[in-house]
């Protein structure tokens, strides 16, 4: 884990939704907040909470975030080693290194978390349900598959 007290960190939230809880007096209205926290460097996380009101949820969530960061091993500092495909439910998200200077292309809640972690250039595409929660978690399970060249060459017992 990784201590996220000691970095500086950006905060970016992605999607607020208003819920409802039905009771016998009526409808009782809260809050859901979906934070992306990063220091810009490979270390970011997510988190999703709810609250009665909108800013304690968006608190609850940043302070999951915080708590839930990877780190994300980064070719030359700005974009990936290799293609790979996150899978959360029906949404899946093809995650593509891109040359230099191309930018991050993506749509908005795969842009928060590319831009938190400090990849710089990288081509995205969402595939399946476009659910903001369930795409910032297949980004996240393509981004905690990835490894260096060096730790596949560890897992494949290759010196050279």
């Amino acid at each position: 884990m990784i201590n996220a007290d000691e970095l500086d960190l950006t905060e970016k939230l992605v999607f607020v939704n208003r819920v409802a809880k039905t009771v016998s007096g009526g409808r009782r209205m809260g809050f859901t907040a979906l934070m992306v926290v990063g220091d810009g460097n490979g270390h970011v996380g997510f988190g999703h909470a709810k609250a009665k009101e909108v800013p304690e949820a968006i608190r609850k969530a940043t302070e999951i975030a915080r708590r839930s960061m990877i780190h994300v091993p980064r070719k030359n500092g700005s974009t990936l080693f290799y293609e790979v495909i996150g899978r959360q439910d029906a949404s899946r998200v093809m995650l593509k290194p891109a040359s230099e200077g191309t930018g991050v292309i993506a749509g908005s809640s795969v842009r928060a978390v590319m831009d938190a972690a400090g990849i710089h250039d990288v081509l995205t595409k969402c595939l399946g349900s476009r659910n903001p929660l369930n795409l910032i978690r297949a980004t996240f399970n393509g981004l905690k598959a990835m490894e260096t060249p060096t730790q596949i060459k560890a897992r494949r017992g290759k010196t050279e």
